[in-house]
């Protein structure tokens, strides 16, 4: 996807008199009147006005430089990019005052993207990072974002048991509206950071923990971290490897649905060298059938 900059022929650190210089240079180049029957001429002269409505608007050209092309084209439709586009300016660059008749392509391409009802503002995006914790138990988050060039502190609640990738709305915080239009929202999108011990799968949790072998055969009591602190569990005679023991209730407790379970997967240690002792020792249960 080709960006604007390059559509412009203009660097990304232009400043807006050059971008404006380019744009007329570009648009005059591939006007319809001056290529008539040419299909590429009138798609360029298309891109060209794109660009031109993104890059001199400061707002758009802060979120395009932000999110990329294809970042901005998600968020932006068609007509949102087209939005505060003012033909008249357009015109008289070209020498068309305002009673003047426009050149042919102008009221084709522009049509019904110059009505100025009010308009809703732009939405805007966000990160917002947690830790493992924050994300299971649920947490506050206070942040100052931009607003157009002003700032504004805002708190966002993260509700328990939210998982990676989600997004979080608040209404109305986003980009102001234009003629009167509401503004947009604000939205973050969650990121969770990895935990050390805790590994979620869906509203499970699961851990690790590594018993010897006689413990695996013999049975034995371990101490398991959980979200709510360490709790004692049972690891029953003849445990095999990679056996899952249930904590029922420890897991993610997620909004509107039930709390899962932690489960802890046993792995055992398998010496890999014994001494001559316990080789005899070995030795004398292999007599005996183990």
């Amino acid at each position: 996807m080709k960006s604007y900059y390059d559509i412009l022929g203009v660097p990304k650190s232009a400043p807006e008199d050059e971008i404006k210089k380019a744009f007329k240079k570009k648009a005059m180049q591939y006007h319809p009147d001056r290529n008539e029957n040419n299909p590429k001429a009138e798609e360029k002269f298309k891109d060209v006005n794109e660009a031109y409505a993104v890059l001199k608007d400061k707002d758009k050209r802060k979120q395009y430089d932000q999110f990329g092309a294809e970042g901005f084209k998600k968020r932006y439709t068609q007509e949102d990019i087209f939005q505060g586009f003012d033909i008249n300016e357009i015109l008289r660059g070209f020498g068309f005052g305002g009673g003047g008749r426009p050149p042919s392509g102008f009221e084709e391409f522009f049509g019904s993207r110059t009505r100025r009802g009010p308009r809703k503002g732009q939405d805007m995006m966000s990160d917002l990072t947690v830790t493992f914790e924050e994300a299971a138990r649920g947490t506050e988050k206070q942040f100052t974002i931009d607003r157009g060039g002003r700032n504004e502190d805002t708190t966002v609640k993260v509700p328990q048991g939210i998982s990676e990738g989600k997004k979080l709305r608040l209404a109305g915080k986003g980009f102001p509206g234009s003629n009167g239009g509401p503004p947009g929202d604000l939205y973050f999108k969650v990121h969770v950071l990895p935990h050390p011990i805790f590994k979620r799968e869906g509203n499970d949790i699961v851990v690790e923990h590594t018993v010897n072998l006689t413990d695996a055969l013999l049975g034995t009591l371990i101490q398991v971290p959980t979200l709510e602190g360490e709790k004692q569990v049972k690891v029953p005679t003849g445990t095999q490897p990679l056996t899952k023991l249930r904590l029922r209730g420890l897991g993610i407790h997620s909004r509107g649905g039930d709390r899962g379970d932690q489960f802890v997967k046993i792995n055992v240690t398998i010496p890999k060298s014994l001494t001559p002792e316990q080789v005899k020792l070995i030795e004398s249960l292999k007599e005996q059938g183990l």
